[in-house]
């Protein structure tokens, strides 16, 4: 059964400077010839990883709100001064989820399908809509 991943997106305002930061990773990697892969380093291992990787994503929560997910391509072991820490391997195509209020946690959270997000639609008009307009129209139930 399939299940996904939660993760707060520290210092990010909105889910262009998202895709701006690994937009820019991407290329330092590919300047240094690494391979083209976008990982997120944590201190725990999630143990259900077999769920993980049977189709699940890494949700986003930008400011208070689940607002973007990517699809899960592995979790291995690093090393990170010393000590071992997953780094969650993903998809580099960003989805945009309708918006979802979570309260703030440490680490990351399991996220039963279920439970999960629906990806956004497409607002008409709505591709040079603000972020901020979009989450006042998501807390008011308009979007």
């Amino acid at each position: 059964m399939t299940v996904h991943l939660v993760k707060l997106c520290v210092g990010v305002e909105s889910i262009q400077d998202l895709v701006d930061w690994q937009q820019a990773r991407l290329k330092e990697r590919r300047k240094k010839k690494q391979p083209l892969e976008l990982v997120h380093v944590t201190r725990m291992m999630p143990k259900r990883i077999d769920e993980l990787l049977d189709g699940g994503s890494l949700y986003w929560v930008i400011k208070g709100h689940i607002c973007a997910r990517h699809r899960l391509i592995d979790l291995k072991q690093v090393t990170k001064n010393g000590v071992p820490h997953c780094g969650i391997v993903y998809d580099p195509e960003l989805v945009q989820t309708e918006r979802r209020f979570r309260s703030p946690f440490q680490g990351w959270r399991y996220l039963e399908v279920n439970d999960a997000p629906a990806d956004a639609r497409a607002i008409k008009g709505g591709k040079d809509m603000p972020e901020e307009l979009k989450i006042q129209l998501a807390e008011l139930g308009l979007l």
